[in-house]
């Protein structure tokens, strides 16, 4: 077995500002309905940008919801006629005539003072990939749970694997609460494994505060071989713990700097005015257009 950590640092998110921001979401999607063609309309008439319902009840079990992609250029109006004709299903669920197959998010359970779950099919590059997440608790987070299923089809099973993973965010703001001078928390609250044929994988986040409030954060990854393959793997992993090693030092770093570029750009309102500002950027991402 190989095993790998990195510790970055990081600039720590409020967790009263995160809770609040998550229960206005909650209350804006809760609040929504279908309007003209499928569209997600807020309570204030404004539609999501980016989000349209394309087969079930709204913010019921079995919404499923996308973009329906722009007709081929060149395709004429018979091409758009017969997509209309396939509808907005048949173009999600990879039936129509257009290669490229949409992503679509299917809704499974919509319960804002329980849970939300929801699953994804994405077909990218010949690999039809199954994403699934569970977020407990969504106006007070209390855990997030992912799971990842892949394969290519006719590859056999040398192009399978899977991997779930979970976020403990109670044991989480415990870890960061701690003072500076205690020992890191016994166990990550932020775990997850991935499975192969050949190998298998775990990758643990421990987080622990700074001296000057910021959050250390442990990256750390552990990789075996399966089975009989146990010494090959051995053998491989030697040859690239290096390229291994390389690679989680700059994805960690990497993450590290994306997360605190998004913080250093936020704004932190509260009451109705956090609440206006994400219903803005619900309906209108990208801000607003220059004249």
């Amino acid at each position: 077995m190989a095993r790998f950590a990195h510790t970055v640092t990081v600039a720590a998110l409020d967790r009263g500002w995160f809770e609040e921001a998550a229960d206005a979401l909650v209350d804006l999607l809760d609040a929504s309905r279908e309007g003209p063609g499928g569209t997600v309309v807020l309570a204030d008439g404004r539609a999501v940008e980016g989000l349209r319902l394309l087969k079930g009840r709204h913010l019921r079990p079995g919404a499923r919801y996308g973009e329906v992609p722009a007709a081929r250029e060149g395709a004429g109006k018979a091409g758009t006629g017969a997509e209309a004709a396939d509808g907005p299903a048949a173009l999600v669920s990879g039936t129509g005539d257009s290669p490229a197959v949409p992503q679509a998010v299917v809704l499974r359970a919509w319960r804002p003072s329980h849970s939300v779950e929801v699953e994804s099919l994405v077909v990218e590059e010949g690999m039809s990939l199954k994403l699934g997440l569970r977020l407990s608790g969504p106006r007070r987070p209390r855990a997030v749970e992912l799971s990842l299923a892949g394969h290519q089809p006719g590859g056999g099973s040398l192009y399978r694997f899977s991997g779930r993973g979970k976020a403990d965010l109670a044991a989480w703001w415990a870890a960061v609460d701690r003072l500076p001078t205690a020992p890191p928390a016994a166990r990550p609250p932020a775990s997850g494994r991935a499975v192969h044929r050949l190998a298998k994988a775990r990758l643990t986040l421990t987080p622990r505060p700074a001296e000057d409030g910021s959050w250390r954060i442990t990256v750390a990854l552990s990789v075996r071989g399966r089975w009989l393959l146990r010494p090959v793997g051995a053998v491989v992993l030697f040859f690239a713990r290096g390229p291994l090693e390389r690679g989680l030092r700059e994805a960690a770093e990497s993450a590290a700097a994306e997360w605190n570029t998004a913080l250093a750009e936020l704004t932190p309102l509260h009451g109705e005015a956090l609440r206006a500002e994400i219903a803005d950027a619900l309906v209108n991402p990208d801000g607003p257009k220059a004249l």
